[in-house]
């Protein structure tokens, strides 16, 4: 079977990216990494595509007069090494209506919080500021709308009362590297489906319902 073709768009130190990278290097993953594509010429991330041999690409926004000019050279790029499905892992641009629809259904993203909580930026801070007991993170299907598209996997993360926002953003990152493979996996099987703004993951046996408290007295 052949393996789904995935770009990855990123801003900044690919962490995420390398999740992925180090889940595909497994040649019975369903899934390749074709192409890394970043809006900052510095980001970190693009050596880590380079050290696993994967093709880059730097398009930087502030070349463009037009986010429709941007989002339209992300788009050739991705045509041009026939690319099947998009994986956004800490790509701090908003991409415009055109592309998100010519890419619907085929372009997901990472954001550390349980959505719809804690939308758009400093959601550590935020979280730990609104006393919430758990936090976590989210993978979904992208939509106009920030942060905003059907869920397919969340994972939650307690919150400590000694947390500050890099040790909470340490442990919410711990679970972003588990849940992003994961998610990418379930899509490349086929096994992601969505109907009515719902997603549902087929061939799946659910376990038996606990409950997870934080404190535990």
């Amino acid at each position: 079977m052949a393996r789904l073709k995935v770009a990855v768009l990123i801003s900044g130190r690919g962490s995420n990216l390398q999740a992925l990278i180090d889940a595909c290097a497994d040649p019975d993953f369903p899934a390749e990494i074709r192409l890394v594509i970043s809006n900052e010429p510095a980001a970190p991330g693009l050596h880590r595509a380079e050290s696993g041999g994967i093709p880059t690409a730097v398009i930087a926004h502030r070349d463009f007069a037009a986010r429709d000019a941007f989002d339209h050279a992300i788009d050739r790029a991705l045509a041009a090494a026939g690319i099947e499905f998009v994986c956004l892992a800490g790509f701090m641009r908003i991409l415009g209506d055109a592309f998100v629809a010519r890419w619907r259904d085929r372009l997901i993203n990472i954001h550390p919080s349980l959505l719809p909580a804690f939308k758009g930026l400093h959601t550590h801070e935020r979280a730990l500021a609104a006393g919430v007991r758990f936090t976590g993170c989210t993978v979904h299907f992208v939509r106009p709308a920030m942060d905003d598209g059907p869920i397919i996997a969340q994972a939650a993360v307690p919150v400590f009362p000694d947390d500050d926002a890099q040790r909470l953003a340490e442990r919410v990152l711990a679970a972003e590297h588990k849940i992003y493979p994961m998610v990418l996996r379930l899509f490349a099987e086929g096994r992601v489906k969505i109907t009515s703004e719902r997603v549902r993951i087929t061939d799946f046996i659910p376990t038996a319902a606990t409950c997870v408290l934080n404190p535990i007295l």
